[in-house]
């Protein structure tokens, strides 16, 4: 195992958890945090480590432990001063989802591939030799499922746009620099310490616990993979662990799954576990969305062994036991 790691978006769902993973298996290894906390807050990092914070200026070296810089991908020099005595970089900073990029395409593109070249390119000038990259399915686009990386992607949102960006620029530094990039298509992700998520799953969840409808927008027929947050951590290790470079991964569990299924199964653990009733609207159709989506990962099992280990119940029932604490 590497032992010092730059992790982009740190303080964010997908990083605390990866962080509190890294931790519980004493890999001994020391983490820096680069987040411009737009999401994600100090609070949420202290939920899983002590940390301390460093200005955003002057970093050179290592230092031990798990440590802060509130700064941005989008200012270069934020991240030329992060990536100082880094062995791996895991970007999961990112502006995220379907809809912010549709109301805001161009801020979406500056974070999502002007922050990328700058991540990257902070990283080739510390001779960083390993990046690991949060892609999507979003970039494939209308295609038939189930998705896979020879797929032609068409994307429909600036998201899927941006993502495919961040794909491309993985692929030219490897093969241009030689930095073993890795891009993983993260399913849809749920699980606990998703609070900030504006995702399906948290949404429902925090609607339900609170008496409050599930909305779903369109017929609800439209399919996701949902992929709980144990298996996607585990993924991001494996392919640290690979001999590979400059490969696209699906991340997710070969599963196809309705919004509707989703807002049910959520709507029934919530009423028998507390009693509390809720309905399920539905509202117009939202500009971007792609009708079906799950992915082929023979490619994640054959080459990194990948294989997801939990299924739809049993990653919903630890969801909610974490929401309703949350929400006590």
């Amino acid at each position: 195992m590497v032992k010092n790691w730059l992790i982009t978006g740190g303080c964010g769902f997908i990083g605390t958890s990866l962080i509190q993973h890294l931790l519980q298996g004493k890999f001994g290894v020391n983490i820096r945090v680069l987040d411009n906390l737009s999401v994600g807050s100090r609070d949420d990092l202290a939920g899983v480590s002590r940390f301390r914070e460093l200005g955003s200026d002057g970093l050179f070296g290592q230092s031990e432990g798990v440590e802060l810089i509130q700064g941005d991908i989008r200012n270069y020099q934020d991240c030329l001063n992060a990536c100082a005595g880094r062995e791996v970089i895991v970007h999961l900073a990112a502006n995220t989802g379907v809809a912010l990029s549709v109301e805001n395409p161009l801020q979406d593109m500056e974070v999502n591939v002007a922050g990328m070249v700058n991540i990257l390119e902070a990283a080739r000038r510390h001779n960083v030799s390993r990046f690991i990259f949060a892609s999507s399915g979003a970039p494939l686009g209308e295609v038939e499922p189930p998705i896979h990386e020879e797929k032609v992607p068409r994307p429909v949102s600036p998201y899927g746009a941006s993502k495919l960006a961040g794909e491309g620029y993985c692929s030219a530094y490897y093969r241009t620099f030689g930095i073993r990039t890795v891009s993983l298509r993260f399913g849809n992700v749920y699980g606990p310490r998703s609070k900030h998520k504006s995702s399906v799953v948290a949404k429902f969840f925090r609607n339900a616990l609170d008496g409050k409808p599930l909305e779903v927008y369109g017929d609800g027929c439209q399919t996701r993979d949902f992929i709980y947050i144990d298996d996607l951590t585990n993924a991001i290790l494996l392919s640290l662990r690979a001999d590979t470079g400059g490969e696209v991964f699906q991340i997710a569990t070969h599963k196809e799954t309705t919004v509707n299924t989703i807002a049910e199964l959520i709507q029934r653990i919530v009423e028998s576990e507390t009693g509390i009733k809720t309905t399920i609207v539905h509202r117009g159709n939202r500009l971007g969305d792609v009708r079906r989506n799950y992915s082929d990962i023979s490619k994640a099992k054959s080459v990194l062994g990948f294989e997801p280990v939990y299924d739809l119940q049993k990653g919903l029932r630890e969801t909610f036991e974490y929401f309703r604490r949350e929400q006590a």
